[in-house]
């Protein structure tokens, strides 16, 4: 494994200090794209769109992410992570300030290629990239757990605010569901130009020397670092864990419509527990981090995994009619156990014995495969929902993602028993 000359220039307080940034950053660049988890019926209402559109919008953003992971390996090996954090919060709060005209359908696409491009390439790899970096061998658990744990902290926090502002202003202030979606647009907006400046200024050196030492590399060499990544089954485990893993937190994005339009909740009953539900994710992230770092990351994110199908499918089969009470309580636990395989999954990277030179080029190859779910799981929602309407459609697809979810635990501890294997020969 390749030293980390970065680490060893920063104090620890230095590197916690840095990580804490990149927590506020991600907590707040991602909100706002991902609106429908708390507010889908409110959107469709105040853009008048269809849940179905809705969907097509995140095809298209799964199309530029899925496309673009590689190349922002590519440039989080070239481009120093500050530029293109703080370009990519300013791209996205302006695009932010466009959606809070309430714009057309066909504009409203337009925004989301555009998040894709902020969100995806100048931003994703940048920052899986600085966390591995600011980690020590043996802190990547906790510290990948603190990054999405923090980011859900601070989602929470700001989905816990949004939440009131609608509540007030279509209540007790007698405001529409459209004026008070925008107040809720621009909560985040505000939030992402105030922190492009920050993330310029404070995610400064040594981490800049990491990238500047790597410019001038040959074309030769660059096709040489990409088929030493390819080459690794490490790194294809590591990417269908991630996968499946993140399949699973994505089926989450339907519970707000699911509880509204199937189990006959109310708009505010729903953005309440699918804001609790974002609380799980500091609590499952931060405390799956410490637990893989102190007993084995593989094992611990196959055992998650299997929780996290199981919890699903008891979600896709809960008869219409239960209380808010267990609905509320098997979303918390579903919420707890994806968060806390979100928190780690990326840690498995470092299994994966990869050199900080081609560490980008290797984050931007598993994104590709990790991040596929973006592209092909709105299509299948709007595939079962339309060949199975109603509960049954959601049942069906809860059921094979929970299935998957399964599938990534083997994948999970095949990724052990490799890693395992190359100990002890090692060692030998």
């Amino acid at each position: 494994m390749q030293s980390r000359p970065q680490t060893n220039e920063m104090t620890t307080a230095q590197r916690y200090l840095k990580l804490a940034v990149l927590v506020l950053i991600a907590g707040n660049i991602y909100p706002l794209i991902y609106l429908r988890q708390n507010f889908e019926v409110s959107i469709v209402e105040t853009f008048g769109i269809t849940s179905a559109q809705i969907n097509d919008n995140y095809f298209w953003l799964g199309i530029i992410y899925v496309v673009t992971y590689i190349p922002s390996g590519w440039l989080a090996d070239r481009v120093s992570p500050r530029i293109l954090m703080s370009f990519s919060l300013l791209m996205a709060g302006l695009l932010g300030v466009w959606f809070a005209s309430i714009p057309s359908a066909t504009e409203i696409t337009y925004i989301f290629v555009g998040w894709g491009i902020s969100a995806g390439l100048t931003f994703w790899a940048a920052l899986i990239k600085v966390t591995t970096l600011l980690a020590k061998p043996e802190e990547q658990g906790r510290f990948f757990g603190i990054l999405d744990g923090g980011r859900g902290l601070i989602e929470a926090l700001l989905g816990s605010i949004a939440v009131v502002i609608f509540a007030y202003f279509t209540g007790a202030d007698g405001e529409g569901t459209p004026d008070a979606m925008v107040k809720v647009i621009w909560l985040y907006v505000g939030m992402m130009l105030a922190l492009a400046p920050i993330a310029f200024f404070i995610l400064d050196d040594p981490i800049d020397r990491v990238v500047a030492e790597k410019k001038g590399r040959s074309i030769a060499r660059f096709f040489s670092q990409v088929y030493e990544v390819l080459c690794k089954p490490e790194i294809w485990l590591c990417a269908f864990c991630i996968m499946t893993g993140y399949q699973l937190f994505w089926a989450t994005y339907s519970f707000s419509v699911y509880m509204q339009s199937e189990m006959g909740l109310t708009a505010v009953a729903v953005a309440s527990i699918t804001v609790a539900k974002l609380w799980m994710r500091p609590i499952g992230a931060v405390s799956a981090g410490f637990v893989g770092d102190f007993f084995n990351i593989e094992k611990v994110l196959a055992i998650l995994m299997v929780l996290a199908s199981l919890a699903l499918a008891a979600l896709a089969i809960v008869p219409v009619g239960v209380s808010v009470t267990l609905l509320l309580g098997i979303v918390l636990v579903i919420g707890f156990l994806t968060y806390a395989v979100r928190g780690i999954f990326w840690a498995t990277l470092e299994s994966c014995d990869v050199s900080n030179p081609v560490k980008g080029l290797a984050i931007g190859l598993i994104s590709f495969v990790g991040y596929a779910p973006d592209v092909y799981l709105p299509k299948l929602n709007n595939f079962l929902l339309a060949a199975y309407p109603g509960k049954a459609g959601y049942a069906i697809y809860y059921l094979v993602i929970a299935g998957m979810g399964l599938l990534g635990a083997i994948a999970a501890l095949i990724l052990k028993k490799l890693v395992d294997k190359k100990v002890t020969q090692k060692s030998t």
